[in-house]
């Protein structure tokens, strides 16, 4: 799969790149993830579309956060990529990828879609960021991953515990060290539901795993996004929580390839 080069004012980010004719599919991972991560679910997207998926800053191949770092950085990212792809993609963003997506679109007239995977809000979890700076700070990066595991998603010891044994705890620990930063830009971020009627003409899919519903953080964010798109269809994965690319790929990707078609 070949890899794409964008340039952003002297910032490096890097995507890879599934051919197809079309408009664009392109994906925004959120954080302690990058295209790497999400190759099983671009695998199960059946659509004859070209599909993308952006490393963004901080992320192997793509350059650092930088010393400005915001989201409103990320936005200003997203709006290059998209301009050198040409605009009028269909866009994806998962988590915190979904709050990029959906501010991203909103400034734009040339969205033809967006899906938005469990998009996070202030107040995310804002007693794990002086948690992450320590131990970040002290450059333990399995600290930070068990942070992130238990203070954000709420996951129990004893999962975190069987985690830390599977192969993918390194893949985690590599994608850790931004996390204080990415945790406090979102917490610094106010969504203005009334920019979101831009967004009225747009067809916006809005994924919710099922156990998540009505639960902080992922949940309770989502309800923001959900009361600000009224118009967006919501959709429930049946028994999954945040982490659905990760535990049912092909579920994922059929959902978004259905959301694209329309």
């Amino acid at each position: 799969m070949p890899d794409m080069h964008f340039d952003r004012d002297g910032t490096v980010l890097t995507a890879t790149r599934r051919d197809g004719e079309g408009p664009p599919l392109l994906l925004v991972p959120g954080v302690m993830a990058d295209a790497a991560t999400w190759q099983a679910v671009v695998d199960a997207i059946d659509l004859p579309n070209p599909v993308i998926t952006l490393n963004r800053r901080g992320r192997a191949g793509s350059g650092p956060l930088g010393d400005r770092y915001s989201v409103r950085t990320e936005i200003s990212d997203l709006h290059r990529v998209i301009d050198d792809l040409g605009g009028e993609v269909e866009l994806f963003g998962w988590s915190y990828g979904g709050l990029i997506a959906l501010e991203t679109a909103a400034e734009r007239g040339d969205v033809r879609s967006v899906v938005a995977y469990e998009p996070v809000s202030a107040p995310f979890a804002p007693h794990a960021v002086p948690l992450l700076r320590e131990a970040l700070g002290r450059g333990d990066l399995d600290r930070a991953v068990e942070i992130v595991n238990l203070d954000v998603s709420g996951f129990s010891p004893e999962y975190v515990a069987d985690l830390r044994r599977e192969p993918v705890w390194a893949v985690l620990r590599e994608l850790a060290g931004p996390l204080a930063r990415e945790l406090a830009a979102i917490n610094d971020f106010r969504v203005d539901a009334q920019r979101y009627r831009a967004l009225d003409p747009v067809p916006v899919t809005l994924l919710l795993g099922e156990v998540n519903e009505g639960l902080a953080p992922y949940g309770t964010a989502f309800s923001v996004f959900a009361d600000a798109l009224p118009k967006a269809e919501v959709v429930r994965l049946a028994g999954e929580g945040h982490l659905a690319h990760a535990t049912a790929p092909g579920v994922l990707g059929a959902q978004v390839a259905a959301a694209v078609r329309g």
